[in-house]
């Protein structure tokens, strides 16, 4: 089985698709297909959630000063105002300043997709009557900071198509260890491939298409399968001690 899997991996090849602006308003489908012409049997298609969002009409003009913050704290399940921007809680998943965004807005603020989970599997459906395959994988990617790392890595905002997660509880290890809590999250790891593929920048490039990834293709997903509640995560006692620490290059 693991044999199986590493062959998948080192098949797997990621196609970033070069698009021209998408505009506001614009209806997604016609755009998606119009870019990714031809799409095989068991692909993952990944999607900007900018742009769903832009279709959704997910955008606010800036009036003034305050309106961010506005946008902000009416967006998040939880805030917090910090050195550096807001540190909220949106759809479950920690993020900076509710995903609200303004690269590549021309001036506005573009907020996250109203549930990126529905919206994939909307997206799915209709992609897969398009192209007329049964297998299909539809992943809505944002961009993330890691705590403590510099740089920002992919996120699965709302995936439809295959399992989420990996779970390796009650098999053995190589050594025929029993492992007790290892997952692997098959989701983010895919949106994190791809974004790095469809870059942050200039590169125009809001689609991607994945082939040969290692997952297990299901009609049905369940959202909740990778969130963990905030009292359970295994860094909050990390972060409610981390002020007494020592970090390199600060002075004690």
């Amino acid at each position: 089985m693991m044999r199986e899997n590493a062959r998948a991996v080192i098949a797997m090849l990621i196609q970033p698709i070069k698009t021209r602006v998408f505009k506001e308003g614009e209806p997604l489908l016609p755009f998606v297909v119009r870019h990714a012409k031809k799409v095989k049997n068991g692909s993952i298609i990944v999607i900007t959630s900018k742009i769903v969002a832009l279709s959704e009409g997910r955008v606010r003009r800036i009036k003034d000063a305050g309106t961010r913050a506005r946008v902000i704290k009416s967006e998040s399940q939880w805030r917090m105002r910090t050195k550096h921007t807001w540190l909220t809680i949106k759809d479950n998943m920690v993020m900076a300043s509710a995903g609200v965004d303004e690269s590549n807005a021309d001036g506005k603020l573009i907020l996250l997709p109203k549930n990126s989970f529905a919206a994939a599997r909307r997206i799915r459906e209709e992609l897969k009557r398009h192209y007329r395959i049964k297998n299909l994988g539809v992943i809505i990617t944002d961009s993330r900071l890691l705590p403590l790392r510099a740089g920002i890595v992919g996120v699965a905002l709302g995936y439809s198509g295959f399992g989420g997660i990996r779970d390796y509880r009650g098999t053995p290890d190589i050594f025929g260890r029993i492992l007790r809590l290892s997952r692997t999250d098959v989701a983010d790891s895919l949106a994190t491939a791809a974004v790095l593929m469809m870059g942050e920048g200039a590169e125009r490039q809001p689609l991607a298409v994945i082939k040969n990834a290692p997952v297990e293709f299901k009609d049905k997903t369940d959202p909740r399968e990778l969130f963990i509640d905030p009292r359970e995560d295994i860094y909050q006692p990390l972060f409610e001690k981390i002020k007494k620490a020592k970090w390199p290059g600060r002075r004690a």
